[in-house]
Protein backbone atom coordinates (compact mmCIF):
# COMPACT_ATOMS: atom_id res chain seq x y z
CA UNK A 1 0.00 0.00 0.00
CA UNK A 2 1.40 3.73 -0.73
CA UNK A 3 1.91 5.86 2.06
CA UNK A 4 3.88 8.48 0.36
CA UNK A 5 4.12 9.58 -3.36
CA UNK A 6 6.61 12.63 -4.01
CA UNK A 7 5.16 14.27 -7.63
CA UNK A 8 7.58 16.82 -9.54
CA UNK A 9 9.46 18.18 -6.58
CA UNK A 10 11.57 21.48 -7.21
CA UNK A 11 12.74 23.77 -4.03
CA UNK A 12 14.85 26.79 -5.21
CA UNK A 13 15.93 29.13 -2.94
CA UNK A 14 16.62 32.94 -3.65
CA UNK A 15 16.91 34.54 -7.15
CA UNK A 16 18.94 35.37 -10.02
CA UNK A 17 22.51 35.48 -9.63
CA UNK A 18 21.94 33.73 -6.40
CA UNK A 19 19.64 31.57 -7.19
CA UNK A 20 19.80 27.93 -5.74
CA UNK A 21 17.96 24.91 -7.45
CA UNK A 22 18.08 22.46 -3.88
CA UNK A 23 15.70 20.16 -5.78
CA UNK A 24 14.56 19.31 -9.71
CA UNK A 25 11.44 17.57 -10.37
CA UNK A 26 11.71 14.62 -8.15
CA UNK A 27 9.20 12.41 -7.99
CA UNK A 28 8.92 8.45 -6.31
CA UNK A 29 6.31 6.72 -4.29
CA UNK A 30 7.37 4.96 -1.00
CA UNK A 31 4.96 1.90 0.12
CA UNK A 32 3.63 1.37 3.50
CA UNK A 33 7.14 -0.58 5.77
CA UNK A 34 9.71 0.56 3.37
CA UNK A 35 12.84 1.48 5.03
CA UNK A 36 14.68 4.03 2.53
CA UNK A 37 17.97 5.17 3.06
CA UNK A 38 19.10 8.18 1.01
CA UNK A 39 22.33 9.03 -0.18
CA UNK A 40 24.44 11.61 -1.67
CA UNK A 41 26.98 14.25 -1.33
CA UNK A 42 27.10 16.94 0.64
CA UNK A 43 24.46 19.65 -0.75
CA UNK A 44 22.38 17.48 -2.86
CA UNK A 45 19.42 18.04 -1.58
CA UNK A 46 18.83 15.08 0.86
CA UNK A 47 17.93 16.89 3.96
CA UNK A 48 15.60 19.81 2.17
CA UNK A 49 13.41 16.73 0.43
CA UNK A 50 13.36 15.38 4.07
CA UNK A 51 12.35 18.90 5.46
CA UNK A 52 9.82 19.16 2.64
CA UNK A 53 8.54 15.58 2.66
CA UNK A 54 8.18 16.71 6.88
CA UNK A 55 6.05 19.16 6.54
CA UNK A 56 8.96 21.47 7.70
CA UNK A 57 9.39 23.73 4.39
CA UNK A 58 6.97 24.04 1.63
CA UNK A 59 7.93 23.48 -2.23
CA UNK A 60 8.85 26.46 -5.26
CA UNK A 61 6.64 23.59 -6.85
CA UNK A 62 5.51 19.90 -6.99
CA UNK A 63 3.31 17.56 -4.55
CA UNK A 64 3.71 15.69 -1.48
CA UNK A 65 1.00 13.18 -0.74
CA UNK A 66 0.59 11.57 2.51
CA UNK A 67 -2.19 8.90 3.07
CA UNK A 68 -3.44 10.05 -0.63
CA UNK A 69 -3.76 13.83 1.38
CA UNK A 70 -2.39 16.65 -0.37
CA UNK A 71 0.20 18.17 2.70
CA UNK A 72 0.63 21.44 1.18
CA UNK A 73 -2.85 21.81 0.04
CA UNK A 74 -3.64 22.07 3.91
CA UNK A 75 -3.42 25.74 6.18
CA UNK A 76 -0.86 26.49 8.72
CA UNK A 77 -3.09 25.55 11.00
CA UNK A 78 -3.43 21.49 9.73
CA UNK A 79 -0.32 21.37 8.40
CA UNK A 80 1.25 22.24 12.14
CA UNK A 81 -1.06 18.78 13.09
CA UNK A 82 -0.16 17.19 10.07
CA UNK A 83 4.01 17.22 11.48
CA UNK A 84 2.91 16.47 15.33
CA UNK A 85 0.82 13.32 14.23
CA UNK A 86 1.83 12.21 10.80
CA UNK A 87 5.38 12.38 10.82
CA UNK A 88 8.60 11.89 13.06
CA UNK A 89 11.71 13.58 13.28
CA UNK A 90 15.35 12.87 14.20
CA UNK A 91 18.07 15.18 13.44
CA UNK A 92 21.74 15.22 13.45
CA UNK A 93 22.29 17.30 16.81
CA UNK A 94 19.25 16.04 19.08
CA UNK A 95 17.47 19.43 19.44
CA UNK A 96 16.23 18.01 22.89
CA UNK A 97 15.06 20.85 25.43
CA UNK A 98 18.20 20.80 28.11
CA UNK A 99 15.83 21.91 31.20
CA UNK A 100 13.84 18.86 30.33
CA UNK A 101 13.86 15.19 31.52
CA UNK A 102 13.85 12.23 29.38
CA UNK A 103 10.36 11.51 29.78
CA UNK A 104 9.24 15.03 29.33
CA UNK A 105 11.60 15.35 26.30
CA UNK A 106 9.99 11.95 25.01
CA UNK A 107 6.16 13.30 25.82
CA UNK A 108 6.76 17.03 24.41
CA UNK A 109 4.90 16.15 21.80
CA UNK A 110 1.72 14.86 22.97
CA UNK A 111 1.42 17.59 25.83
CA UNK A 112 1.78 20.01 22.22
CA UNK A 113 -1.23 18.72 20.68
CA UNK A 114 -3.55 18.70 24.15
CA UNK A 115 -3.68 15.21 24.40
CA UNK A 116 -2.79 12.77 27.12
CA UNK A 117 0.44 10.83 27.50
CA UNK A 118 -0.37 7.32 26.71
CA UNK A 119 1.72 5.80 29.49
CA UNK A 120 1.83 2.38 28.59
CA UNK A 121 3.53 3.32 25.15
CA UNK A 122 6.09 5.79 27.43
CA UNK A 123 6.98 2.56 29.37
CA UNK A 124 7.52 0.51 26.31
CA UNK A 125 9.47 2.97 24.48
CA UNK A 126 11.46 3.74 27.72
CA UNK A 127 12.46 0.05 27.93
CA UNK A 128 12.63 -0.64 24.11
CA UNK A 129 15.19 2.55 23.86
CA UNK A 130 16.97 0.94 27.21
CA UNK A 131 16.61 4.12 28.76
CA UNK A 132 13.96 3.49 32.21
CA UNK A 133 16.93 3.75 34.63
CA UNK A 134 17.44 7.43 32.66
CA UNK A 135 13.84 8.89 32.52
CA UNK A 136 14.78 11.39 35.08
CA UNK A 137 18.37 12.57 33.87
CA UNK A 138 18.18 15.86 31.70
CA UNK A 139 19.86 15.63 28.36
CA UNK A 140 23.39 16.79 30.03
CA UNK A 141 23.62 13.73 32.01
CA UNK A 142 23.33 11.46 28.83
CA UNK A 143 25.71 10.55 26.63
CA UNK A 144 25.67 11.39 23.07
CA UNK A 145 24.14 7.74 22.10
CA UNK A 146 21.83 8.16 25.12
CA UNK A 147 20.55 11.66 23.84
CA UNK A 148 19.91 10.26 20.45
CA UNK A 149 17.70 7.78 21.57
CA UNK A 150 15.60 10.42 23.22
CA UNK A 151 15.04 11.93 20.41
CA UNK A 152 14.15 8.87 18.72
CA UNK A 153 11.90 8.22 21.44
CA UNK A 154 10.04 11.89 21.00
CA UNK A 155 9.57 10.89 17.00
CA UNK A 156 7.58 7.96 18.11
CA UNK A 157 5.93 9.00 20.90
CA UNK A 158 2.48 9.63 18.50
CA UNK A 159 2.97 6.86 16.78
CA UNK A 160 3.40 8.66 13.18
CA UNK A 161 2.64 6.47 9.99
CA UNK A 162 6.63 7.97 8.89
CA UNK A 163 9.74 8.70 10.33
CA UNK A 164 12.55 10.89 8.49
CA UNK A 165 16.03 11.05 10.09
CA UNK A 166 18.42 13.27 9.13
CA UNK A 167 21.78 12.02 9.84
CA UNK A 168 20.61 10.58 13.02
CA UNK A 169 24.29 8.91 13.84
CA UNK A 170 26.48 11.70 12.24
CA UNK A 171 27.81 12.47 15.69
CA UNK A 172 27.96 8.84 17.25
CA UNK A 173 31.10 6.43 17.24
CA UNK A 174 30.28 2.86 14.59
CA UNK A 175 28.80 1.42 17.88
CA UNK A 176 26.22 3.87 18.84
CA UNK A 177 25.30 4.18 15.76
CA UNK A 178 24.53 0.64 15.12
CA UNK A 179 22.49 0.71 17.67
CA UNK A 180 20.73 3.54 16.79
CA UNK A 181 20.24 1.95 13.43
CA UNK A 182 18.80 -1.14 15.00
CA UNK A 183 16.31 0.52 16.87
CA UNK A 184 14.88 2.18 13.65
CA UNK A 185 14.80 -1.11 12.34
CA UNK A 186 12.83 -2.64 15.44
CA UNK A 187 10.34 0.66 15.08
CA UNK A 188 10.02 -0.33 11.73
CA UNK A 189 9.45 -3.65 11.94
CA UNK A 190 7.39 -3.36 15.57
CA UNK A 191 5.01 -1.01 14.25
CA UNK A 192 5.16 -0.90 10.99
CA UNK A 193 6.16 2.07 10.53
CA UNK A 194 7.85 3.53 7.54
CA UNK A 195 11.37 4.59 7.50
CA UNK A 196 13.56 7.22 5.36
CA UNK A 197 17.16 8.21 6.73
CA UNK A 198 19.32 10.09 5.40
CA UNK A 199 23.12 8.69 5.23
CA UNK A 200 26.49 9.13 4.54
CA UNK A 201 27.52 5.66 6.01
CA UNK A 202 27.74 2.64 3.63
CA UNK A 203 27.15 0.28 6.33
CA UNK A 204 23.96 1.82 8.02
CA UNK A 205 22.90 2.18 4.12
CA UNK A 206 23.40 -1.58 3.05
CA UNK A 207 20.86 -2.38 5.50
CA UNK A 208 17.47 -0.47 4.31
CA UNK A 209 15.17 -2.29 1.99
CA UNK A 210 15.78 0.33 -1.02
CA UNK A 211 18.32 3.24 -1.67
CA UNK A 212 17.72 6.81 -3.30
CA UNK A 213 20.70 8.26 -4.56
CA UNK A 214 20.78 12.21 -5.58
CA UNK A 215 22.61 14.24 -6.83
CA UNK A 216 22.08 17.95 -7.85
CA UNK A 217 18.65 17.87 -6.78
CA UNK A 218 17.72 14.93 -8.92
CA UNK A 219 17.43 11.31 -8.35
CA UNK A 220 20.24 9.23 -10.17
CA UNK A 221 19.49 6.16 -8.85
CA UNK A 222 16.62 3.98 -6.98
CA UNK A 223 17.94 0.83 -6.01
CA UNK A 224 15.78 -2.30 -3.87
CA UNK A 225 18.08 -4.30 -2.11
CA UNK A 226 17.41 -7.83 -2.74
CA UNK A 227 19.31 -9.50 -0.12
CA UNK A 228 20.50 -7.86 3.33
CA UNK A 229 23.65 -9.22 3.22
CA UNK A 230 24.55 -8.12 -0.71
CA UNK A 231 27.97 -6.84 -0.61
CA UNK A 232 27.72 -3.11 -2.32
CA UNK A 233 30.26 -0.15 -2.68
CA UNK A 234 28.87 3.61 -1.79
CA UNK A 235 30.99 5.91 -2.65
CA UNK A 236 32.76 9.13 -0.87
CA UNK A 237 30.22 11.08 -2.87
CA UNK A 238 27.38 8.78 -2.91
CA UNK A 239 27.07 7.37 -5.85
CA UNK A 240 26.49 3.86 -5.47
CA UNK A 241 28.44 0.90 -7.80
CA UNK A 242 26.60 -1.94 -9.20
CA UNK A 243 26.30 -5.43 -7.18
CA UNK A 244 24.84 -8.44 -6.90
CA UNK A 245 21.91 -8.12 -4.69
CA UNK A 246 20.05 -5.07 -6.03
CA UNK A 247 17.44 -4.17 -8.79
CA UNK A 248 17.57 -0.49 -10.25
CA UNK A 249 14.00 0.88 -10.42
CA UNK A 250 15.06 3.71 -12.46
CA UNK A 251 16.92 6.72 -13.31
CA UNK A 252 16.03 9.95 -13.35
CA UNK A 253 18.42 12.18 -14.51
Amino acid sequence: MEILRVENLTKIYGKDENMVKALDDVSFSVQKGEFIAVIGPSGSGKSTLLHIIGGVDKPTSGKVYMNGQDVYAQNDENLAIFRRRQVGLIYQFYNLIPVLTVTENITLPVLLDGRKVNNERLEELLRILDLKDRENHLPNQLSGGQQQRVSIGRALMNAPAVVLADEPTGNLDSKNSQEIVELLKLSNKKYGQTIIIITHDENIALQADRILSIEDGRIIRDETIRKPSALREVSAIGEPQAAEGLTKRAVEK
